[in-house]
């Protein structure tokens, strides 16, 4: 029975089915609308599609066989592909610390820094009065007319004694939200705003919106919005902070090719990243190969508990066995360092010197990841015939020629794919170095967070959120370099397993 005739045969409650897409959709418009309103417009459009298709596939049959498939093809288009299109669209931008706002939003912060002016400075206390309240100023011995402190308002100060009642510092404190809203205008036409927590004086704005694109600043100076950088800048240059969100085009990519400060790390990095992955995949395997066939050996003993404590650091999660070797390695107090000073008399420097700490990355990788090669070489090398083994010893052939001669490259074939997928990941291994160096020692000279054990994630991280900067705009070009390296390598994958399986064909044809 195909799926249209068990569909046919299906029970139908059109008005149960349309009910409930109804709800759901409304629902979807409801949060689509919300978000729109507090300015995630573009998350509030994603959702507005959502909810289209959602009516669109749930209620007419037409499109039965879609509403499986549609929960995951909306999953990995919000929670995938939205992410990685949004980074990568932040990589042309200036996106940074200095340039989070909003042009509207960063003129309605800059229009409201004010200056005040302290020789109208004067304390003030608050008397209430029934359901409002009055302003005394005790030096100048003015009353203003009564306020509510719950909105906008406006009122006039005049000579007056001074009232009965007088509400104690700490419920005046609890009024200084209503404080902050109200304006007192002094006999001589001053007007005064609440600047701080004590007193009221006269405000003076630093910046006055002159223009569309303009604001004069207190001193006289005129700024002009510049959209190219995303700041206001004087006649002289000087850009004002905060700035606003534009498009730079490749500016973040012709930063990170020209620049030397960005330049030299990030090659640097990058030359490493290679180094560290590759690395890491071939010891990995060597030694995951290497326990394999010891514990092959069938005149080995004791096989089943050497198995169980050779899986162990597969078995442990990663983060404890990284926070464990940090402070094995540890200069002063490590037992690494104790057992090298009690044989050879030296105490290695490994997170502040370059070479040891990304050696001691390299050996701490190793052992996390060779469990997993060790499991796949015994599996591997079970399908290796043993009547080859045998030919070629009878031919006279020494057991480590069998092994580079027949075995190897039996098993190098299935072996491959994964060991593409192992470069990858140890691509973007993000948790060893944060947790184990987070990056560190620094490269000298550079402009830009950058440490000589980071990775291109590890420094991408940084970039984004340890800097003081935060530069995500660089971040976000970096990231679209990585995700074009990695592109390469899983099409590198998809290449070596598809020869893989046309070779294995063959030889099965």
């Amino acid at each position: 029975m195909t799926v249209t005739q068990m569909h046919s045969a299906l029970p139908a409650k059109p008005w149960f089915r349309y009910a409930v897409v109804l709800l759901v959709a409304a629902g979807m418009l409801w949060a689509a609308f919300s978000l729109y309103l507090v300015g995630q417009a573009l998350f509030g459009a994603i959702l507005l599609c959502l909810a289209a298709c959602f009516a669109v596939i749930f209620s007419s049959g037409k499109y039965y066989g879609v509403r499986f498939i549609f929960p995951g093809i909306a999953a990995v288009l919000v929670f995938i592909a939205f992410p990685v299109a949004y980074t990568i669209w932040i990589g042309f931008t200036n996106y940074s610390s200095f340039n989070l706002l909003t042009f509207d939003r960063t003129v309605e912060v800059l229009t409201s820094r004010v200056s005040i002016d302290q020789s109208t400075e004067q304390p003030f206390a608050v008397a209430r009065e029934g359901e409002t309240y009055r302003i005394w100023m005790p030096d100048s011995r003015l009353l203003s007319a009564p306020v509510t402190l719950s909105v906008e308002e406006t009122a006039p100060l005049e000579q007056s004694d001074a009232p009965v009642t007088l509400l104690e510092r700490r419920d005046a404190i609890a009024l200084r939200e209503g404080l902050g809203l109200l304006t007192l205008e002094t006999p001589d036409g001053v007007q005064l705003r609440n600047a701080g927590l004590r007193t009221f004086a006269s405000v003076v704005p630093e910046y006055v919106r002159t223009g569309p694109d303009e604001l004069t600043r207190r001193d006289g100076t005129v700024l002009i919005a510049n959209h190219r950088s995303g700041f206001f800048e004087t006649s002289e240059g000087e850009q004002v902070p905060p700035g606003w969100r534009v498009a730079i085009g490749l500016d973040n990519f012709e930063r990170i090719f020209t620049s030397e400060g960005i330049r030299g790390p990030t090659l640097s990095i990058f030359i490493w990243t290679f180094a560290f992955a590759g690395l890491s995949v071939f010891f990995c395997f060597a030694v995951g190969l290497l326990l394999a066939v010891i514990l092959q050996w069938e005149h080995l003993r004791f096989k089943p508990v050497y198995r169980v404590l050779l899986i162990l650091p597969y078995a442990v999660p990663s983060f404890i066995s990284i926070l464990v070797f940090k402070g094995l390695f540890n200069q002063n107090f490590g037992e690494i360092n104790m057992i090298l000073q009690a044989l050879f008399g030296i105490r290695p420097n490994w997170f502040s010197d370059a070479t040891l700490a990304r050696t001691m990355v390299v050996i701490v990788n190793v052992w996390l990841g060779y469990p997993y090669m060790m499991l796949l070489a015994m599996g591997f090398l079970q399908s290796v015939p043993e009547d080859h083994k045998k030919a070629a010893a009878l031919e006279g052939a020494s057991a480590l020629r069998v092994f580079f001669a027949i075995t190897l490259p039996q098993i190098i074939p299935p072996f491959l794919p994964l060991l593409i997928a192992a470069f990858a990941f140890n691509f973007n291994n993000l948790v060893l170095i944060f947790l184990l160096t987070r990056g560190l020692p620094d490269i000298p000279g550079t402009v830009i967070p950058a440490g000589q054990t980071d990775v291109l994630a590890s420094f991408t991280y940084r970039l984004a959120f340890d800097n003081a900067g935060q530069e995500f705009g660089l971040a976000g070009a970096i990231t679209l370099i990585i995700f074009l390296v990695v592109a390469a390598i899983s099409y590198a994958n998809f290449v070596a397993m598809r020869r893989v399986a046309a070779r294995r064909s063959g030889v099965g044809a």
